[in-house]
């Protein structure tokens, strides 16, 4: 699960990932690969809040069931913009570099992390960390590894082809990312009904 977000929070089209094309096309793919790593940032103090809220709510199972069905909606939003990706269209505009502090800001904006690490990263860490704490820590490990591998991924490809960023291996990767994705949702959703029968 790890793997499979981080990719496809990596390559799908959004404000991060147009800004490490943006940086790379106008100045250097070394821009490019500064704003791919303001994740790494931007994302602790989320993590943190996130980790505090549930170890608040964890023993309320209607409370659980609600952010695991809110988790399935999430995951058929993302999973639907992904079968409907038709590529990317950048605009570039010569700018002053500055690329990491960009990355940073855009990220912070982005509603997506919050509401990513709120409904799905977070639960699916818990739980990854009731098996074991090497379980945890490779979901981790895992998930920014592929977040921000598959971001200096497309810097290069954009370095080397703007043309990958509409073409077909582009989209059809996003449509099969989609479809993981909704059967992501259904788990998630089918978690929601058992805890609440139980």
């Amino acid at each position: 699960m790890g793997v499979l977000f981080g990719f496809t929070a990596g390559i799908s089209p959004g404000p991060l990932l147009a800004l490490v094309i943006t940086e790379t096309l106008a100045h250097t793919k070394k821009e490019g690969f500064k704003v791919a790593v303001a994740p790494l940032i931007t994302d602790l103090p989320i993590i943190t809040v996130s980790f505090f809220i549930f170890s608040r709510i964890s023993q309320f199972d209607i409370l659980m069931s609600l952010i695991s069905f809110l988790g399935g909606i999430f995951l058929v939003y993302l999973g639907y913009e992904c079968i409907r990706s038709k590529g990317l269209n950048i605009d570039i505009q010569k700018r002053k570099h500055e690329s990491l502090v960009k990355g940073i800001i855009a990220n912070i904006l982005n509603p997506h992390p919050y509401l990513f690490w709120i409904t799905v990263g977070t639960p699916v860490a818990l739980k990854a960390y009731q098996l074991s704490l090497t379980t945890a820590t490779l979901y981790f490990l895992a998930f920014y590894t592929f977040l921000i591998g598959s971001k200096i991924g497309v810097a290069l490809l954009a370095d080397k082809s703007k043309a990958f960023l509409t073409n077909n291996l582009y989209i059809w990767i996003m449509r099969i990312l989609g479809f993981l994705l909704l059967i992501f949702a259904v788990l998630f959703f089918f978690e929601s009904i058992q805890v609440m029968i139980t």
